[in-house]
């Protein structure tokens, strides 16, 4: 059986990372300290296949400017105050699911990719999600979430299509996604209209590294390169299982982050 505390403390750590997204910006977490081989082999052409070990928070960028509409989804958004943990509107904090691009801006801290002939898999190890990347040749799908007769529903983890860049670097491209997600742990919002590049560079065998850039134009005023990350080989291969339970989340509500928030409760100064 899962120890309910175990998960509740992982959930709490992840809400107050999500409450310190301005420190977050500043000073991005460092991949696990593996021992690296300080004379890594070179890197095979076409492969990035394997677990890679890379930082909770990537170092962010400076968000540019909302357009109108941007900034009423953002104070929607944070209509419940600077994330207090009891009181957060966060999608997260009820375990939905975290989307894209925010898994990409935020939980790096372990993925994969398998390459088969007409896709590229990455499988993420928090909530233990993934994505196909088809590199068959198809585009990507046009009118997501419009009215056009047999459009495409928009999804949390959006359309994806990739190709390589010479012979080390693996281009993704993205769009469809959800709107109901965050764009980052700052509250920030994306509309469906969002589409993004993401490349991963293989340096050598040991080192990838990722950047990621998002036009949204109804909800930023221009496109920006959002983050950087550099990622190290992960040599045990092995995911640990991070999830984000309902049940547990409610008791941590319930028994830590609720009575934490309840300001009649909090002693006097």
């Amino acid at each position: 059986m899962t120890n309910p505390v175990r998960v509740s403390l992982a959930g709490a750590i992840l809400l107050l990372i999500s409450s310190s997204a301005a420190m977050a910006q500043k000073a991005p977490i460092q991949p696990p300290t593996f021992k690296k081989n300080p004379h890594p082999a070179p890197a095979e052409k076409h492969d990035i296949n394997g677990v890679w070990a890379g930082p909770l928070l990537p170092e962010l960028y400076d968000v540019p400017p909302m357009t109108p509409w941007g900034e009423e989804q953002y104070k929607r958004n944070r209509s419940n105050g600077a994330y207090a943990v009891a009181t957060a509107n966060d999608p997260l904090s009820k375990c939905d699911p975290m989307g894209f691009p925010r898994n990409v801006l935020y939980q790096d801290r372990g993925i994969e990719f398998a390459d088969t002939p007409t896709k590229m898999l990455e499988l993420w190890q928090y909530q233990k999600t993934w994505r196909e990347i088809w590199k068959d040749g198809r585009t990507l799908p046009k009118n997501v979430g419009s009215d056009v007769a047999n459009a495409p529903d928009p999804r949390y983890y959006g359309y994806s299509v990739g190709h390589w860049d010479g012979d080390y670097t693996f281009v993704i491209q993205s769009n469809g996604t959800d709107d109901g997600t965050w764009l980052d742990n700052d509250a920030h919002p994306h509309s469906g209209e969002l589409s993004a590049e993401e490349r991963y560079t293989r340096v050598d065998h040991d080192s990838l590294q990722m950047q990621i850039n998002i036009t949204d134009p109804k909800a930023y005023t221009k496109p920006w390169l959002a983050a950087k990350a550099d990622f190290i080989w992960h040599p045990q291969q092995e995911f640990e299982e991070q999830l984000c339970i309902p049940s547990n989340a409610s008791s941590y509500f319930n028994i830590i982050a609720g009575p934490a928030g309840d300001t009649n409760k909090q002693p006097k100064h």
